[in-house]
């Protein structure tokens, strides 16, 4: 295993392709990666919720917003 598997993990999502499209255009458009966006919507949704999580330093490596 490697370094960043062990500090990562991969979620898949599966969505339609329109909206995949949609979403990366925005992302683009924002220059942000689709990546940053969803662990950002994550992050929030926990927070919402009341869900503790202990941040890594890697978490925020590229979120900047």
């Amino acid at each position: 295993m490697t370094n960043l598997e062990q500090k990562t993990a991969r979620l898949t999502v599966l969505i339609d392709p329109a909206k995949k499209r949609a979403f990366e255009s925005l992302c683009a458009a924002q220059d942000v990666t689709p990546s940053q966006v969803v662990r950002k919507l994550i992050r929030e949704y926990l927070h919402q919720h009341g869900v503790p999580w202990t941040p890594q330093p890697e978490d925020d490596r590229e979120d900047n917003s």
